[in-house]
């Protein structure tokens, strides 16, 4: 009873403030795009590299939103932002003004009690995800860690008493104990604190409120307040794989990035830094985020795709398939890449069972056919129609995903031009031999019978 009356209050505050959760979902705009391609710089670290190469292996990872917006269930802190844009909705007749506070004082009424980082990780590991990334603080400027820089965070509101207060500490041992790399999402920007929105000024749009060049001192405890924030989540949480800083309008240099991962990798080693859309050596890997590169890439990049149209929780959200995450993730790993799929768990703390039952059938596929995912690299073509390749590091083996379409039904025949087997080829959802021929550089696939209408994946050995 206590769930259901936590949830109908956040939907009920929504209701008050007429936001459309739909729509929201629908039209949000603002995206980080890729950086240009002509913009990676590979690092000179080998430790880096090592740690990317790594990361390269996973393929599949998640990430978590979840903070104040997560209550009501409404866009993720761009309802603070005030620009006039229609994917940031707000009830027409508040004031801005009288819209932030209600905003922030979501803090007395954020108490996860039912918060169970066991089950979030049981369930993302069961999907087949071999690393995930938690949102430690987004540009509201909520912390969902026990900082002491500021009050304005989960372990200072009604969670206070929680044994499980600090809940980055318990997300991210749940997770080590199932042996995920692990990332901590940061933004830079944060509209709470004085020192980035000072309250001397209005807040025209996101960026700082004021003239860096007449007020040095704020903007240096801005630079402070944020420097010793990242020394917190890299210091108290043990080890830590990728640091993923979000809000490119802000950039690493703002507030001396190099010097603070300098620091930091005496602690992480090899440590991935993130610095989102800023190319340069502290991009260690690109983010395009909601969609996927036209074509394949040949250095590090993560699509960030959410499981619903939103990053935070929304009631009654509108779930992408799991086989069109599966298709995704296909596509994703043939350009190249890793996909890292956003979920948000409920204002009480747990994943929703209609995310686990989608993300299960994920994990059953990949428990069939991970091994044309996992480990892989770039196949020299890879793409002919709904069929993409995938090469194991030795580029002998060479494996084909027929990413089905959504509604169809597999075809008799699977057929396309270039890598041409040699030997057997192997259906990898069955373990068995299938029959192809080839004609020229026309390989065809004939499919046996009986077979799970879902994607597939063949492997065999190519002729060099």
């Amino acid at each position: 009873m206590k769930i259901i009356n936590k949830l109908l209050a956040g939907i009920v505050l929504a209701a008050l403030c007429h936001i459309p959760s739909l729509n929201a979902q629908e039209v949000q705009g603002f995206v980080h795009q890729q950086s240009e391609e002509n913009g990676y710089m590979w690092p000179t670290d080998n430790q880096v590299l090592r740690k990317l190469d790594k990361w390269q292996d996973q393929k599949f990872g998640v990430l978590f939103h979840w903070g104040l917006y997560s209550v009501p269930g409404i866009v993720e802190s761009w309802s603070l932002c005030s620009e006039d844009e229609e994917w940031i909705p707000r009830k027409k007749n508040i004031s801005y003004d009288d819209y932030k506070k209600w905003y922030f004082g979501l803090k007395d009424s954020f108490n996860p009690v039912n918060f169970n980082p066991k089950q979030w990780a049981d369930v993302m590991d069961d999907a087949g995800m071999k690393y995930m990334v938690f949102t430690t603080k987004h540009h509201d400027g909520f912390c969902m860690y026990d900082t002491k820089y500021t009050d304005f965070s989960i372990a200072k509101g009604p969670f206070k008493n929680n044994p499980k207060k600090d809940v980055l500490k318990y997300v991210l041992d749940a997770f080590r104990d199932k042996g995920f790399m692990i990332g901590e999402y940061f933004s830079k920007p944060d509209w709470h604190t004085e020192w980035f929105w000072n309250p001397y000024f209005a807040t025209p749009n996101r960026h700082i409120n004021y003239k860096k060049e007449r007020h040095p001192d704020w903007w240096k405890n801005y630079q402070t307040f944020t420097q010793n924030q990242l020394n917190e989540l890299t210091t108290n949480y043990g080890p830590v794989d990728i640091l993923w800083l979000d809000g490119g309008w802000i950039t690493g240099y703002d507030f001396n990035l190099d010097s603070v991962l300098v620091d930091v990798r005496k602690r992480h080693p090899g440590l991935i830094a993130v610095d989102r859309t800023i190319k340069g050596k502290n991009e260690n890997y690109q983010t395009p985020e909601r969609g996927i590169p036209s074509t394949q890439l040949n250095y590090p990049w993560e699509s960030c795709i959410p499981l619903g149209n939103d990053w935070g929780w929304i009631a009654n959200a509108p779930f992408k398939s799991a086989q069109y995450v599966i298709n995704s993730l296909i596509e994703i790993t043939a350009k190249g890449g890793n996909l890292l799929l956003g979920v948000g768990p409920t204002p009480d703390g747990i994943i929703e069972a209609e995310v686990a039952k989608r993300l299960h059938q994920v994990g059953q596929w990949l428990n069939k056919n991970g091994e044309a995912i996992y480990s892989t690299r770039n196949a020299a073509i890879y793409h002919e129609g709904n069929v993409w390749f995938t090469a194991n590091k030795n580029k002998k083996t060479i494996y084909a995903l027929y990413a089905l379409p959504e509604n169809e039904k597999l075809p008799q025949i699977i057929e396309w031009s270039g890598n041409i087997p040699t030997g057997n080829m192997t259906l990898l959802q069955t373990g068995k031999s299938v029959k192809y021929s080839v004609k020229g550089d026309r390989v065809k696939v004939t499919l046996p019978k009986g077979i799970n209408n879902e994607p597939l994946a063949f492997r065999f050995n190519i002729k060099k």
